[in-house]
Order: structure tokens, then C-alpha cells, then sequence
């Protein structure tokens, strides 16, 4: 009963996402259940006065939603889903592109030095999505195992059409990442240990053009630009990474030995004393080469 109930609340929400009033994503649903019905059959189906019902329909029925099959006495059936969106998709898709044109003529509106705010999970992952696909020359990620997984066949699709795809990873292995001949990755500190909430953040730019820093997760939120300082420092960033796990990779033991497992050394330095207590604790507890999936402090 409550997946019942919390299904068809979801339902209401999504229709109300796309422009239905309360009253008109309640009406709509109750004719897909009960077709064939008048307005006193419609309003208590939907739980909505009756003496809203009439107006309710009548939009409805402008916007292409409802349609009257009888005149007396007055019934409704709800226009197929299927047919339904795929108008709404085509109606707003249209109106989109003029607006785009309108607007443009105005004149150029400067966005390049605005910084994007992403919102919520499928936002941040939408736009995620958006930079993969839209990578022309080179897609660089620091992220760990777990948060890019689900963008593998993404970035497999745009290693192969020529992007030089470049990942430094947080996790125990590289192979579902080896993604070809154009994709090149590294495990983080040589060892793909997580710091701090690495596990749950994502850095990414594509063709030195873009930058987008976000947490992922059930919260996640997150922000993106084109402003060019933030993108160079970024990809600076990135490239310092790919730097460290190259001098890892030919130097590793050497590093350690000077500095400790996970550079604790380095770490307990210039940690807030809380942090490095944690993670000298971390350490004596955990091999090395099994902390690859536990948070550390940075």
C-alpha cells in the first residue's frame, strides 16, 4: 500500500514538473485509471472539488491532455501517454529553438565568467553526461571507481572517436577504465587511496574549455564554468596529479620510505592535528594496500 501510494505521489510531482497544476496531474491520473468518466465521476476518482473539475478539464483539454468523447451526458477519456508527451516533447522543442533565436538576436549575452550551480543528482549527473558527449578534443577526470562507473560506456564512446581521455582514480583497480588507445589512467598517489571525501567528488574538464567540480551521492550538488582562470587552475590541477602519479610510478618506494605510507609524514604536517591523529590510527590498523577504497584526510 505506501509503494502504491508513494508511486502515485511521485507521478504527481512529475506531472506537475512538466506544467500540470495539483488539480490537473490529479485529473489526469484518474482518467488514465477510470476513462470513460463524467466530472462528478472525475472529481471524486481525483479527490478534487467538483466545482473545480470543470475548469481543471477544460484546460486540460486546451493543452491536448483530455479529450470530451460524449456530449450528454459529458464524458472524458485522457489522450494516450505515449502520444500525449511525444506532442508535449515537439511542442516545446519548437518553442525552445525560437526562443534561442529570439534571444539571441538580442545581442551576445556574456556567459563565459558566470559559474553554474548544479542542484541535485540528476543534474550534476546530466551534466556530467553533457561534457562527455560533448568532448571534441581531450576529457581530463579525477574521481574514484565507484562515481565514474556508471560513465564507462560514456567514456568509452568518446575515447573512440578521438577525445584523450585521461583519469586519475581513486580505487583498487584500472582495468574497467583501460579504455582504449586513447585513454590513459592513473591510479591517485600511485595507489589510488581515497583522501578526505574523494570518494564521493568528481573534477572534471573537457578541451581546456570547461570545469566542473561536484559531490556526488544522494545530496549531490555541484558547479561548472567556462570562466578560463578557473578552468586552467583546474586543469593545472589535473595535470599536477598526472605529474605525482608518474614521479609514484618510477619512484613509489623511494617516496615512502622518505615519507611515509599514504606521505603521513607530509600529511601529518600540514593536517588539522584531529585529522592526522585519524589517519596514523588508519594506518596501523589498515595495509596499505587495502585502504585503496578508505577515505583519508588530504
Amino acid at each position: 500500500m505506501n509503494n502504491t501510494r508513494s508511486a502515485y505521489e511521485k507521478i504527481i510531482k512529475d506531472l506537475q514538473g512538466v506544467g500540470f497544476s495539483d488539480y490537473e496531474a490529479k485529473t489526469y491520473l484518474a482518467l488514465l485509471l477510470t476513462p470513460n468518466a463524467t466530472a462528478y465521476e472525475i472529481s471524486k476518482e481525483a479527490g478534487i472539488p467538483k466545482a473545480n473539475c470543470y475548469s481543471v478539464l477544460e484546460n486540460l483539454r486546451k493543452n491536448g491532455a483530455v479529450q470530451a468523447v460524449s456530449e450528454s451526458p459529458v464524458k472524458y477519456v485522457a489522450v494516450d501517454p505515449n502520444r500525449f508527451f511525444n506532442q508535449m516533447v515537439e511542442r516545446t522543442q519548437l518553442r525552445c529553438d525560437e526562443l534561442k533565436e529570439s534571444l539571441n538576436n538580442l545581442g551576445h549575452l556574456p556567459q563565459e565568467d558566470i559559474v553554474w550551480s548544479l542542484n541535485d543528482t540528476d543534474g550534476v549527473a546530466l551534466h556530467i553526461e553533457k561534457m562527455i558527449a560533448s568532448a571534441k578534443d581531450t576529457l581530463r577526470v579525477k574521481a574514484a571507481d565507484t562515481t565514474l562507473a556508471p560513465y564507462i560506456p560514456n567514456l568509452r564512446k568518446a575515447a573512440k572517436r578521438g577525445v584523450k581521455v585521461l583519469i586519475v582514480l581513486f580505487g583498487a583497480d584500472t582495468k574497467p577504465f583501460e579504455l582504449g588507445p586513447n585513454c590513459t589512467v592513473f591510479l591517485h598517489e600511485g595507489n589510488g587511496i581515497a583522501v578526505g571525501i574523494s570518494h564521493r567528488l568528481i573534477i572534471m574538464t573537457r578541451d581546456y574549455k570547461e570545469a566542473l567540480v561536484a559531490e556526488v551521492g544522494p545530496d549531490a550538488y555541484g558547479s561548472y564554468t567556462e570562466n578560463k582562470p578557473i578552468v586552467t587552475l583546474a586543469d593545472s590541477l589535473l595535470r599536477h596529479e598526472v605529474y605525482f602519479a608518474e614521479i609514484f610510478s618510477r619512484f613509489g618506494s623511494e617516496i615512502q620510505q622518505e615519507f611515509g605510507p599514504a606521505l603521513v609524514k607530509l600529511r601529518d604536517a600540514y593536517l588539522p592535528s584531529e585529522q592526522a591523529r585519524a589517519l596514523r590510527e588508519l594506518l596501523k590498523t589498515e595495509p596499505l594496500a587495502s585502504m585503496a577504497r578508505a577515505p583519508i584526510s588530504a
